[in-house]
């Protein structure tokens, strides 16, 4: 599917199930991997991830982009377009959109990264495991309120 189709479909969607216009561009960003779609509130633009249209199929897809449409024709009427909107959350329902695409497959099955670094209290011996290097002279225990000092992990 390219971005002609998408732009078709979408606005199909739009009358079928808000009965008003989509005016402006919607395309495929096969940059989008932790999202479905996204809205751009300055140019009005919807860009859809080609990847959940691969992983999920065409309905799916649909979902995503009412979603994006939510966010398109509230934002045009001047209504609450944020996700934590009430406008926005009754319109989701109403058209049958979802709140959260699915997680792609690749993206679910890799491992999360191995702790790098412990701290350790020098008070009450409290650890903290983390991933990235920090200072521990910018920290205190939140146990006890002591100093912390920074160990590698083998």
């Amino acid at each position: 599917m390219n971005d002609e189709t998408l732009q078709a479909w979408v606005e199909r969607v739009s009358m079928e199930s808000f009965g008003l216009a989509f005016k402006h561009r919607a395309t495929f960003n096969g940059r989008l991997k932790a999202t479905g779609g996204r809205y751009f509130t300055k140019s009005h633009n919807i860009e859809i991830s080609p990847h959940q249209l691969a992983a999920f199929g065409a309905e799916e897809t649909e979902k995503i982009i009412k979603h994006e449409l939510c966010h398109y024709h509230l934002h045009i009427m001047k209504r609450g377009y944020r996700h934590r909107d009430e406008d926005f959350r009754r319109l989701l329902k109403q058209v049958g959109a979802t709140r959260f695409c699915k997680t792609l497959p690749e993206r679910e099955a890799r491992q999360p990264r191995p702790f790098k670094y412990k701290l350790v209290c020098r008070a009450c011996g409290m650890e903290y495991l983390r991933r990235r290097k920090l200072d521990p002279a910018r920290y205190a225990c939140g146990k006890c309120s002591g100093k912390l000092i920074l160990k590698v992990l083998d």
